[in-house]
Order: C-alpha cells, then structure tokens, then sequence
C-alpha cells in the first residue's frame, strides 16, 4: 500500500533547535536563585569509613550545605533491586562512590570545597574480577544481600547479584548424540555508552512544596517512582519536566545524582543543579558489564548442532542498582543459542559483585558480548569441521515454527533470507584483494520492544494538530517518526502536526524510551488517537456541513460550541510479536603482518526490515549501532587497575571518528509484517551486536589468528602472530 508521508526521506526537524543552541538540555535549565550541587568520591575499591569532618568546607564563603550520609535517611535506591546508598554510610565499595555532597553558589566553589572535606578510611581487602569473586575466600561485598528490596532469591555464592536461566530440551542427552563437543571462553571489555551529554539534573522545591526535577532521564515516570521510594514522598508531590536528551545508548535510566540534588534543594531552600564531568561519568556512570562467556557446543560431523552449555558472568560492579530487567540480569543473554535451532539448550548468566564502578544498560544489553561469544564461536566450530563459516549457518539457522531460548515462537523468519543477501552483497564467494585481508560473517535478531505509552491528540483552530507525548527523545528522531504517522492518518502536511512534550501531571503512566520500543508503542498509540480523532473530525464536518479536509473551519466550528476536538490512546504491548528481525553482517579487513593494526576495508550489513517510516532516520539508526559496535570490536574500553579507571577522559576513551568508518553496504530486506503502526519493526539495536564477532573472525581469516577478547587491538594481534610463529 503506498503512503503519503510514512516512507518519505524526511531530515531531523528538530535538528536545527540543538545545533543553534536553542534547544534547551537538563543542564541549561537555569532557575532564580539556582545553586551547584557537587559529590565527593572515593579514592579506595573498599574501605570502612572511620570519619568525615566537613568542617572547614561548611566555613568556605559561598558554601550554602554540605551533607553526609548522617545527614540523610538510612535509603538504599536502585532501579528494580534496591542495593546502593545514596551516600556511602559505613563503608565505600568502588572508587568514585559518593561519600559527601556540596551545595555552593557557582560551580568553582563546590569543587573547592569538596577539597576541604577530611575523609579517614580503613581499607578493606577488594576483588576485581568476576571469577576470583566466587571464590571461597573471596571478599564479600554485601553481607545479606539477600534482605535487599528486589534482590533475586537464588543466591549461589553471596557475591552473586542475580542468575538468568533459558532452558530448552536436555542438554548432557544432546552432548552424548554428538560427534565433536567444542569448548571456548571469551572475555569483553568495561565499555561506555559514549553519550555526549552527561547526566545532568536540577531539582526545585516549588512554593506549593511539590519537587520539580528536570532531568537527562528517557524514562520520566519510572523516575517519579524511584524518586518517591527514594524520597518517601507521594508521587503526586513530584512531577518530571521533560527536556531534550543529549544519546542515551541505554545509560539513561536512572537516579544517577537526583536525589541528593533533592535533599541539597531542601536544606538549601534552593534549587539545585547537579551536572557530571565526563570523568565522572566514566568514573562513576553505569558502563556496559564486562563478561566472561564459555560456550560449549555439540555437533554432528555434518555440522548440524545438537546441543549448546552456555555460562556467562558478568562482571557488575559494586552494585545492582543500575538494571532495571525484573531479573536484575542482562536479557540479552538469551542470545546465546544465536540464530539458530538449538534442541538442547543451558544458559546460564551470573551477575556478579566486585568492587569495580556499578554497571547498567547500554545498547542492546547483554547482546554485544553473548554475540560477540557465539558468533565466534560458530567459526571456529566450522573451521574444526572444515566447513565454510556460511554453510555451517545455514545448516543451522532458525525457521517458522521454532522456538527462542526462552521458549517464544516464531513465525515470518527471514534468517536465511537475510543470511544470503549478505553473502551476495559482500561478494563472500570471490577470491580476495590479496594476501593479508579477510572476511568474517556475524548473524542476530532482535525483536521490537514492547510496554505501553499514552498519546494525546488536539486540532487547532489554525487546523494543525499537536501530538501530545511524554517519550523523551533521545537523538533517534521519534518525534519526527511519531509526527509521521500522524500526518499519515490524518492527510496532513509534516508542517502541520507538532509535538508537545507532555510531563508526568499529564498522564498515568508510561514506559518510556528503551528496548527498540518507542516506534511499537508510541507509533501504535498516536496512530489509534490519530484514528479516533479523524471520526471525530468526520462527524463534526458532516454535523456542520464542512468539508472533511477544512480542519481550520471544524476547529473553529467546535471551539463556537465550546469544546476542543481531542482523542487520547493508551497503547500497551505487554509481549513480544512471533515476529523478530534478522541481521546478517560481513567485514572486511586487512591486517599489518608488521604491527598487527587491522583495518576495515569494508562492511556490508543486510536487515529484515518491515515498513520505513523514515528513511533517513532508519539508515541513521544501523549506521549509528554499527559505528558503536566497531568501537566495541576495535578500540574502546575502559581500562582498568585494581578498580581504577584510567580512561577518565573521552582523549584516553577512544571512541570511532570519521577516519574509523569504513565504506559501508546496506542491503535492506523489506517485508511489512511487523507490529508497528503501518507494520513497522525495530532497527534502533539490530546493527550493533554482530560487528564485532564479523571483525573478529575476518581477521581470523586473514592473520590465523583468533582473538578471544575484546577489543581487536594492534597490539593483540602483533603478539598472537608472533606466538603464532614461535609455534
């Protein structure tokens, strides 16, 4: 069916507003008589706190509170498990954890008095790696973790956050059917989101006593929620103002600072601005976990796979609060079993305690590392085959009728469809430039994210219509795709539809941005309130004998009667579709026999898309994972000494510039069965979590030599030759 606006090329409208300046961020908010609120960290992995004298920086001039722990209720906070104080009490558990915080009238004065303030610590014996914190004698970093609100009951060792189970068939009958039984383990690295804007927050106690937060949050009434339990205050006394947010990837769904902005606002009786450094935010943010991942796979000698062991742990740092998953685990660890039919199936995912900063979502959570491991995996499972790496996966590849990890069924799969238009666009078959260069092959899925979400939905006398919502966006342009589907319903112009960012007196509830979701429930929810108020303009044109298309002329026509056309939907998917969507990746490298740098000559990314809205938009959206997932392959991570982070600056952090891209093919597989409006799919994650096992095994390919752990880095490669060679 072709469309007016839905699939139209059509640039981010909001784009100029954020590159003029005028867009106004959390951190541009300014209100009379606002002040800077700033934390003190902790220098220690773990220490107990014998004492805190903050008197000299209460004397420093310009100094309006300085608050700690005592100062404040004895409430932990969290996502979905409540785990972490808002100031270290007793003792501190990584380096950067908030031990004080500073209320001042500029920003140069809170720093300076923070220098002020006499911290005595006791160190404490730390653990920084997962394995070694299972350990029997292990420091245990939470003495019951058990009691925590939201903490998981399966509890194997105490510094065990959480376990995540996905169980199909019996996985020790399938490893006795097998012909060969290939083991392997791999690691990945403490990765930043890499958002340019930090976490930023103001916090004003308004003259009727309610709490007015501006914050850099996607998720504006599940932070009204977290701010009630953490403030003991009813829901209805806070209210979450939206702003513009500046990326996300995942990182921005929590409290981060904001209740401390709030207790420094009520001592203050000021409002209160709290903004990270970025060293801060590498420092103390919620980064992605790293991981330890073995997979252990049965085959026939055909290649046909019986049976699959998977055993994940991620390394989650000293606290839990960051995930929000009800399992306070990494749902991406059901893509262990890839893409693939899998009879036999054990994952098993352990979150685990150290004493390193506390992780949280980044994009596509858990799936970059488990594709990473699996993918991986699959190449060198067809190289002790001797197969080729595609037919390996096309023996194997998942089909209608099969089920996931977690037991959902599928139907409309296009694996194999999208396996073979990359294969075709990639030239997979043909022999390469020359010696040194070669190619590898990465597969996954991701379905559209499901929860629930309001749009409201008002004509105006001048005939446009204000979409009203409160989805934050995070820099996808799901305003612009949200406009679309109005203007779609309703036979309007882009021009004549805006948007209207509502704040959480407006409506109930709603999810917010994450998990691919924004285009499913916010795109189904304006197109059901765009339906509901064209009947409404229908009816009102044939009651006033108006043509359907003079919205201005109906408008006005209901406004003499005193009312207001308006229609409101609230859209809520509480499960997935049976229908998911499919990536096939290749990449193409060269590699220096004398340095071990890799270069990527070329990326070719194939996608099972359902309807466009946007095409620019779309293409944004695989180019933009893709980038983030060459930069978890190649260069980026956060490195780390004894639970100190060295990469403190975005100059030590390297993320991908524009001499990092390669060219890049994109084949589109477009097929509209989805669950979005006009049956869109999800794209936002789809393209990031096959690039590095793609990058991995084409430098397999080329060199002959496998990296196991992320990143691919010059310096790995030149050792693994020459150890190669030693050989």
């Amino acid at each position: 069916m072709a469309h007016r606006i839905v699939g139209q090329p059509v640039g981010k409208l909001e784009g100029l507003g954020k590159v003029s300046g005028q867009a106004r961020y959390s951190g541009d908010v300014t209100l009379p008589g606002l002040v800077w609120g700033k934390a003190l960290r902790s220098p220690l992995p773990h220490a107990r706190i014998l004492r805190i004298d903050t008197s000299r920086a209460r004397d420093l001039a310009g100094v309006l509170a300085v608050l700690t722990a005592q100062d404040l209720p004895n409430i932990l906070v969290g996502r979905r498990m409540f785990d972490m104080p808002m100031l270290a009490r007793d003792r501190v558990r990584f380096i950067g954890e908030k031990v004080a915080v500073v209320a001042a009238v500029d920003p140069d004065i809170a720093e300076e008095a923070l220098a002020l303030i006499d911290v005595e610590y006791e160190d404490l014996p730390a653990v920084f790696d997962p394995i070694e914190a299972l350990q029997a004698d292990a420091p245990i970093l939470h003495e019951n973790p058990a009691a925590y609100e939201g903490a998981p009951a399966e509890r194997p060792h105490p510094n065990v956050q959480s376990v995540l189970r996905f169980k199909l068939g019996d996985v020790e009958a399938g490893f006795r059917e097998a012909d060969r039984i290939l083991e392997h383990t791999f690691r990945t690295q403490l990765d930043h989101q890499g958002y340019l804007e930090p976490h930023a927050g103001v916090v004003a106690i308004d003259d009727a006593g309610r709490v007015q937060v501006w914050a850099s949050n996607k998720m504006p009434f599940r932070l009204k929620e977290l701010l009630s339990q953490a403030l003991r205050l009813p829901p209805e006394q806070i209210r979450v103002n939206l702003t513009p947010i500046g990326g996300d990837f995942g990182g921005k769904g929590s409290l981060m600072d904001l209740p401390l902005a709030y207790h420094l606002a009520r001592v203050t009786g000021r409002p209160v601005k709290m903004l990270m450094r970025y060293a801060e935010e590498l420092m103390a943010g919620n980064p992605r976990h790293p991981s330890v991942i073995t997979m252990q796979t049965g085959v026939r000698k055909d290649g046909r796979i019986l049976a699959r062991r998977v055993k994940a742990l991620f390394n989650s740092g000293a606290y839990a609060a960051f995930k929000p998953a009800p399992s306070v685990n990494l749902g991406g660890t059901g893509m262990g079993a890839g893409v693939y039919r899998i009879p036999n199936l054990l994952i098993e995912a352990f979150c685990v305690y150290s004493n390193n900063i506390p992780c949280g979502h980044a994009r596509s959570p858990g799936e970059p590392q488990m594709v990473f491991a699996g993918e991986s995996h699959m190449d060198m499972i067809a190289r002790e085959l001797g197969l080729d790496p595609a037919d390996l996966r096309r023996r194997n590849l998942l089909r209608d009728g099969d089920h996931l990890a977690n037991g959902h069924h599928l139907e409309h799969v296009r694996a194999s469809d999208t396996l073979e238009a990359a294969l075709k666009a990639s030239h997979w078959a043909e022999p390469k430039a020359g010696s040194w260069i070669g190619r590898g092959m990465a597969m996954t899925h991701r379905h559209i994210g499901v929860g629930f979400t309001n749009a409201r939905l008002r004509l105006e006398t001048s005939g446009a219509v204000t979409l009203s919502i409160a989805l934050p966006d995070t820099g996808t342009g799901a305003h612009l795709v949200l406009r679309q589907v109005v203007a779609e319903v309703l036979g309007l112009s882009l021009d004549e539809v805006e948007i209207e960012l509502a704040n959480t007196d407006d409506f109930t509830t709603d999810s917010g941005v994450g998990g691919s979701r924004v285009t499913h429930t916010g795109g189904r929810a304006a197109y059901h309130a765009a339906e509901k108020l064209k009947a409404q303009i229908e009816a009102e044109a044939t009651k006033h004998g108006i043509p359907p298309g003079a919205l201005a002329a109906i408008a006005r026509a209901a406004a003499k009667d005193g009312r207001t056309l308006e229609a409101s939907h609230f859209y809520d998917a509480k499960a997935h579709a049976a229908v998911t969507s499919f990536t096939a990746q290749v990449a193409e490298v060269a590699v220096d026999p004398a340095t071990g740098q890799v270069t990527v000559r070329h990326f070719t990314t194939a996608h099972d898309v359902g309807t466009i809205i946007n095409p620019i938009g779309h293409q944004g959206q695989i180019e933009g994972g893709l980038i983030q997932g060459l930069g978890f392959a190649l260069m980026e991570e956060m490195k780390t000494e004894d639970g100190r982070i060295s990469t403190l600056s975005l100059g030590d952090f390297k993320l991908p510039t524009i001499q990092d891209i390669p060219p890049l093919t994109t084949v589109i597989l477009q097929d509209p069965v989805g669950p979005g409006p006009f049956n869109a799919k999800a794209i936002g994650e789809g393209s990031i979590s096959a690039v590095a096992p793609a990058v991995a095994n084409a430098v397999a390919d080329a060199c002959g030599v496998r990296i196991l752990d992320l990143p691919i880095t010059a310096e790995k490669v030149f050792f693994a030759l020459r150890e190669k060679v030693a050989r």
